[in-house]
C-alpha cells in the first residue's frame, strides 16, 4: 500500500483514513469528504431510478389484464430490488484504471475511475456512478495485486459505521516505485470480516478472496463442488455465484429457475436476507424434505433402517418393483369401427410392449405412448385394405373402450406412493425385487413392523417420502432448474443426493460442504461420490482452507479433532490477525454457564450458547432464572435480545460473535457412535467468529487433549 501514484490525485499513507485525519486535511483536499459527497449523489441517484419505475403509467401498454398482471409483478420486483438499505453501503470499493482496456478487456478508459457496489446505480444521464460487483469492469477489485496489477493503478476500499462512510485504505498496485507488497492485511478488510453480527447472515460482497472469486464467476455449464472448513465462506461463496450467474445469464435463469438448499428451516432462515441485500429476489430456498413433500411425515426411522433406505441400490429396487406391474398380452385387441372388426395380435402387441421397455422411457411416458401404438397397428391394417385414416381416426383409435381396457391390464397405472407401501410392508413383494441387491436382513430392517391400511393412514419417514420421490420421478420426469445450490451437502443420503439431481438434470448444481461436519450415519465419505449420485460426474471440486471466519486460537483447538473425524482433510488456516477470545473453563453448574453468557454479552454482537440437545431445557431454565431472555435457532437477535440458545443438532451453518460451549463430553454421547459425536463437537467448537469459551464439568474429549 503506497502514499502515491500517477492517477491518483487524493494519494493517502496506507492506514485507513478516518473522518478525524480528514479534518485536518488543507482546504479543498479532502477526499473523503468527496467520496462522501458521491455517496450522497449515489443514494440520490439511486431513489430517482426507484422513483422512475414507481411512476410508469402501463394502462394503455398491456393487450389485457394477464400481461398486465405480469407486467405490474415485474415492476413491483423491481422496485423491491431498486431498495435502499441505510445501514447497507452503495458501494465498498473503487478503481482506477490506468489505461483504456482493449477490445477484449472490460470497457472504461484512460484514467477512468469506477466505484464497485452492490448493485449498478447511474445518474439521470445513464452514466454509472456505481458499478455491480458481478460487472467485469469490477473482477479487479477481487483479484488485482501487486504480481498482476490487471491495469489498475489504485485499488480503494471504504469502511462504515452504519450506512456513514468513516474511512478509506489504499493499494496502489501498478507504482513501481511503491516498495509496498499487495500481500499486507487490509486493516478495512480485517474489520469488515471481525465486524459484529445481529440478525440474519450477511453478504460478504465487500471481502470476497481471489479463490473465492475464481468459484463465483465460474461458468453456468459446470457443476461446482466447494469442499471448505469452518469459516472459509463457502454458503457466502454459493450464494454469490446463485447472485453472479443471475447477472450473466438473468434471462435463461428466468426461464428455468434457480434454487437454494439447505440442511433446515433455521438455516435457510438465517441466510433469507443475503440475495435480497444483492438485489436478487426471484430464487426459491427449500429444504431436501420440501423437495420430497409427497406425504405428511410423521415417523421416524432408526439409523439401520434409515441408512438402507437412503442407499442408492434403492432405486433399482424402486425400479424393478414399478416395471413388474407391466404384463404381456395373452389376447389380442380388437377394434370395431362400424362394420368392419381389426385385429391386433398378441404377438405384435407384444413388440410393442418389448420396445417401450427397451428404450428406457418413464413408465407413465411409455403407458401414454402405448396406446397411440396400437391405433397405429390398427391404422396400418386399413390402410392395406385402401382406407385412407388421418391422424383423427388414430386419436380416435386410441381412445377405442377395446384399445384403453387393453392398456390398462398390460401397463396399468401405478400410484407411487401406493407402490413404496408395498415394498415396505410386503415381504414376499419386496423380496421378489430386492432379490440380489438388500441382503434377507436389510430387507427385513425396512420391513415394517404393522400393515397399514392406506396410504393416508402410514406413519412415512422422512426417508419414505425420498423413495416416494423417486418412485414418482420413474413414473414421471420431475421438473429440472437452471441452477441448484445444495448447502451442508455431506449430511445427504445417496438417494437424497438423487432427489436433488432430478432437479437439476437439464441444468447444473453448486454443492457445498465439509466432510468433517458429516453427522449422519450415511453421511458422505467422498466428493466424487456424491456427484455421481447427483448425476454430475463431471463437476468440479474446489477446495478451500483459508479460514476468515472462526479465530486463529479456536480453529486450531477444534483442528485436533481432525484426525479422528476426517483423516487426510487439510485443516483450516486462519489468516485473521486476531486470535481471538479463547478459554477453557471447568465449571460447577449452570450457574457458571449463565455467568459466561453474561460476560461475553458485555461485548458488541451476537452470543450463542451451544449444548448437547439434552442440555437444552435445563439450560432455559437457568437462563429463565437469571433473567436472560434467549432466542431459538432461526429467530433473528436484536439490538436488545442477542442471546440464542442453539441445540447441537441445529448449530450446523449458524454462526455468532461469541460463542459458549457447554460439555463437549455431553455433545459427543449425543450421538450413535463416536464419530458422529466428534464431529458433532466439531460443528459446535467452530461457531464463533471472535471468542469462545468452553465449559464443563466433566472430563473434555481425549480426542481434545
Amino acid at each position: 500500500m503506497s502514499s502515491s501514484t500517477p492517477t491518483d490525485p487524493e494519494a493517502r499513507p496506507a492506514a485507513p483514513r478516518t473522518a478525524a485525519a480528514a479534518a485536518t486535511a488543507p482546504p479543498g483536499d479532502d477526499p473523503l469528504a468527496r467520496e462522501r459527497s458521491h455517496l450522497a449523489d449515489s443514494r440520490t441517484a439511486l431513489r430517482a431510478m426507484r422513483e422512475d419505475v414507481q411512476s410508469l403509467d402501463i394502462r394503455d401498454v398491456s393487450a389485457n389484464w394477464v400481461n398486465a398482471e405480469v407486467l405490474a409483478r415485474q415492476i413491483d420486483e423491481r422496485i423491491k430490488a431498486l431498495a435502499d438499505l441505510s445501514d447497507t453501503p452503495l458501494f465498498f470499493g473503487r478503481l482506477d484504471y490506468l489505461h483504456a482496456p482493449g477490445a477484449d478487456q472490460a470497457e472504461g478508459a484512460d484514467g477512468e475511475r469506477f466505484y464497485i457496489g452492490r448493485r449498478h446505480v447511474h445518474d439521470a444521464d445513464g452514466d454509472p456512478m456505481v458499478i455491480d460487483w458481478r460487472a467485469p469492469v469490477s473482477q479487479p477489485f477481487y483479484r488485482a495485486s501487486k504480481k498482476d496489477p490487471m491495469d489498475v493503478g489504485l485499488r480503494r476500499r471504504f469502511g462504515y459505521t452504519g450506512g456513514d462512510l468513516t474511512a478509506y485504505e489504499d493499494e496502489h498496485l501498478s507504482d513501481p516505485a511503491d516498495p509496498s507488497e499487495a500481500a499486507t492485511t487490509s486493516k478495512l478488510l480485517q474489520q469488515e470480516i471481525e465486524r459484529p453480527r445481529v440478525g440474519p447472515m450477511r453478504d460478504i460482497v465487500a471481502t470476497i478472496q481471489p479463490e473465492q472469486d475464481e468459484i463465483v464467476r465460474s461458468g453456468l455449464g459446470g457443476t461446482v463442488c466447494v469442499q471448505g472448513g469452518p469459516g472459509t465462506g463457502k454458503t457466502a461463496v454459493g450464494l454469490h455465484r446463485v447472485a453472479y450467474l443471475l447477472y450473466a445469464h438473468r434471462e435463461r435463469l428466468a426461464r428455468t429457475g434457480t434454487l437454494v438448499i439447505g440442511p433446515n428451516r433455521s438455516f435457510l432462515h438465517y441466510i433469507e436476507q443475503v440475495l435480497p441485500a444483492l438485489g436478487e429476489l426471484a430464487v426459491q430456498q427449500a429444504t431436501v424434505d420440501d423437495l420430497v413433500a409427497h406425504a405428511e411425515v410423521r415417523g421416524t426411522d432408526d439409523a439401520a433402517a434409515a441408512l438402507v433406505k437412503g442407499d442408492a441400490r434403492m432405486a433399482e429396487v424402486l425400479r424393478r418393483a414399478l416395471y413388474s406391474h407391466v404384463t404381456m398380452p395373452a389376447e389380442p385387441v380388437v377394434v370395431v369401427r362400424g362394420s368392419r372388426r381389426w385385429r391386433v395380435p398378441a404377438y405384435e402387441l407384444e413388440e410393442l410392449v418389448r420396445e417401450l421397455l427397451d428404450r428406457g422411457i418413464r413408465y407413465g411416458a411409455a403407458r401414454e405412448a402405448l396406446p397411440q401404438r396400437i391405433a397405429h397397428a390398427v391404422l396400418v391394417q386399413m390402410e392395406r385394405a385402401g382406407e385412407a385414416p388421418d391422424d383423427r381416426v388414430q386419436d380416435t383409435v386410441a381412445r377405442n373402450t377395446a384399445v384403453k381396457a387393453a392398456v390398462k391390464a398390460l401397463w396399468p397405472p401405478v400410484d407411487p406412493a401406493k407402490l413404496v407401501l408395498r415394498l415396505l410392508t410386503d415381504a414376499e413383494f419386496l423380496a421378489e425385487h430386492a432379490a440380489g441387491v438388500l441382503t434377507e436382513e436389510e430387507q427385513k430392517t425396512v420391513l415394517w413392523a404393522k400393515p397399514v391400511r392406506s396410504v393416508k393412514s402410514a406413519r412415512w419417514s422422512a426417508a419414505d417420502t425420498v423413495l416416494i420421490d423417486e418412485a414418482a420421478d420413474l413414473v414421471e420426469r420431475t421438473h429440472s432448474l437452471g441452477h441448484v445450490v445444495l448447502d451442508e451437502a455431506q449430511d445427504l443420503s445417496p438417494m437424497q443426493y438423487r432427489a436433488v439431481g432430478r432437479r437439476c438434470t437439464t441444468g447444473s448444481a453448486t454443492v457445498l460442504g465439509d466432510l468433517a461436519q458429516g453427522t449422519t450415519p450415511w453421511a458422505t465419505r467422498t466428493w466424487e461420490e456424491a456427484l455421481a449420485h447427483l448425476g454430475k460426474t463431471g463437476g468440479v471440486i474446489e477446495e478451500l482452507t483459508a479460514g476468515f471466519r472462526v479465530p486463529t486460537d479456536v480453529i486450531t483447538y477444534a483442528s485436533r479433532l481432525l484426525p479422528h473425524i476426517a483423516p487426510g482433510l487439510t485443516p483450516v488456516a486462519s489468516v485473521r490477525e486476531n486470535p481471538g477470545f479463547f478459554q477453557i473453563r471447568a465449571a460447577e453448574g449452570d450457574a457458571d454457564v449463565v455467568a459466561a453468557c453474561e460476560e461475553l454479552l458485555r461485548h458488541e454482537g451476537s452470543t450463542g450458547l451451544i449444548a448437547a440437545d439434552a442440555r437444552i431445557p435445563a439450560l432455559a431454565d437457568a437462563l429463565a432464572a437469571a433473567g436472560l431472555a434467549h432466542l431459538s435457532p432461526g429467530e433473528e437477535t436484536t439490538a436488545e435480545t442477542r442471546l440464542t440458545l442453539v441445540p447441537a443438532s441445529l448449530a450446523k451453518g449458524l454462526e455468532y460473535d461469541y460463542v459458549v460451549l457447554d460439555e463437549p463430553q455431553a455433545v459427543v454421547d449425543g450421538e450413535p457412535d463416536e464419530r458422529t459425536g466428534l464431529r458433532r463437537l466439531y460443528v459446535a467448537l467452530t461457531r464463533a467468529v471472535s471468542g469462545l469459551i468452553v465449559t464443563h464439568t466433566a472430563p473434555l474429549p481425549a480426542q481434545l487433549a
